[in-house]
């Protein structure tokens, strides 16, 4: 497995209006729109659906993106699973590359994604290899 690592900046635009559930809580749908930089040089597209519970802290959200561009001098695409979780404010993310997805010179990747938030500024951990 390689990885690489860089920052990205995020777009979120509401969807749909989110609606309040049994117990308070709050679902929303929301696209994504992703520019990334550093070994991974690409855009992508996505869609996130999400649960806010009354809890502060306690919430959980699932997505999946189109990445598109360049990785580690590659070019192609592949699609991004997330599922995360936050359980009154310890959270739990994973980012996955959905089996089958890549095309282009990135056909055959499998690889995880982490994210991490610092001073505001988002940036990604990713650990792949092209089979």
């Amino acid at each position: 497995m390689k990885k690489v690592s860089g920052k990205f900046e995020v777009r979120m635009q509401p969807e749909e209006i989110s609606f309040i559930g049994t117990n308070g809580i709050q679902f929303g749908r929301m696209a994504l729109n992703k520019t990334y930089q550093g070994a991974l040089n690409a855009t992508s597209q996505g869609e996130m659906l999400s649960a806010m519970t009354t809890t502060q802290g306690s919430a959980a959200y699932v997505a999946i993106e189109q990445v598109t561009g360049t990785l580690a001098g590659k070019s192609g695409n592949f699609a991004l699973q997330h599922y995360g979780t936050m359980n009154q404010g310890k959270s739990y993310l994973k980012l996955e590359v959905v089996p089958d997805s890549g095309g282009g010179e990135l056909g055959g990747i499998v690889g995880v994604m982490d994210i991490r938030i610092e001073e505001g500024q988002h940036y990604y951990d990713f650990e792949f290899e092209i089979r």
